[in-house]
């Protein structure tokens, strides 16, 4: 089975696009300078407020601010939000072959209540029949999948096996969901992408242990490449029983919203550019660290804006 940052080399001459993001747009209000805690039966007022443009949206346009060819696919219904993040999405230039359009609603909301250390969500989305993963791989035979979520059951199974068969490297995040490894199909789906990138919190939730280093070993026995992305503390992978580390790099932090997302673009970046592991993970860190001085994903970088950074590492 094909696993491990280095898999699709051969399908780089092949037509097909460069990288395909999977997944629903959020509409992200974020609430931040929360004077206290917020608990039940109080009511906390907050010193800003933002709605901006989230989910699958963020690492879709920061791999678009990038320079890359992207195509997004997710879907959109006759709801401001949707609207909202259509607009957005439109204004970055994505294309929108991707795109599917409802005539009903289609609200998909993230309410963030963020301190510059972390950040608490509540979220909704109306419920709807998303797309075929493997069908979308064989329209658009991608380069590199992102998906911003851990995705599970037969139907990912199959879609990873085209995968495999198309030579497109797989990207998958975790995201704070319920599963575990003994959640069925889980650890064949894991044993089946090139590279899982779960932030520390997921991943010790995702495998039980109880420090990161008992984690990335459990991880890493099943996936080739595993990142951990741990905040200001950097980020870590082990690839190959080998593992590396890279810092943070130090910025004044105003919302952690989206940060992880702009992490994934900045490694995805690197990897396309056939980069080793760690220049991965330090522009994975610079374009993560960089989203944190604003809200949301507002200071994804481009690639000159990385450079800059990965200049200051």
């Amino acid at each position: 089975m094909r696993s491990g940052i280095d898999g699709g080399q051969q399908a780089r001459g092949r037509s097909g696009r460069e990288v395909l993001v999977v997944g629903a747009y959020f509409a992200d209000l974020i609430f931040q300078d929360l004077a206290r805690p917020v608990r039940p039966g109080t009511e906390v007022f907050a010193g800003a407020l933002d709605l901006l443009p989230g989910g699958a949206f963020t690492p879709a346009m920061a791999m678009r601010r990038l320079g890359h060819d992207v195509v997004w696919a997710t879907d959109f219904g006759s709801d401001v939000f949707s609207s909202l993040v259509l607009s957005a999405a439109r204004a970055e230039g994505l294309d929108e072959a991707g795109f599917r359009h409802r005539t009903a609603p289609l609200r998909s909301v993230t309410v963030a209540l963020s301190n510059p250390g972390d950040r608490a969500m509540v979220s909704y989305q109306d419920p709807y029949a998303a797309p075929r993963l493997d069908a979308l791989l064989r329209e658009h035979r991608p380069e590199v999948l992102m998906l911003p979520q851990l995705e599970y059951g037969a139907a990912v199974l199959v879609a990873l096996r085209v995968a495999r068969q198309l030579g497109t490297r797989v990207f998958m995040d975790c995201q704070d969901g319920p599963a575990t490894l003994d959640t069925p199909t889980v650890r064949e789906v894991l044993a089946g992408v090139d590279v899982f990138a779960p932030n520390e919190a997921e991943a010790l939730r995702l495998t039980g242990a109880a420090t990161v280093d008992g984690a990335l070993d459990t991880l890493g026995g099943l996936v080739r490449t595993v990142v951990v992305k741990r905040g200001g503390q950097g980020a870590c992978a082990v690839r190959d029983g080998k593992r590396y580390d890279v810092p943070a790099v130090p910025v004044e932090v105003v919302d952690t919203t989206g940060a992880g997302d702009c992490f994934n673009a900045g490694f995805v970046h690197a990897l396309l550019a056939g980069e080793e592991l760690p220049g991965c993970l330090a522009a994975g860190v610079a374009c993560g660290g960089a989203a944190t001085a604003g809200p949301g994903s507002s200071r994804a970088l481009d690639a000159a804006g990385l450079r800059q950074w990965l200049a200051l590492g």
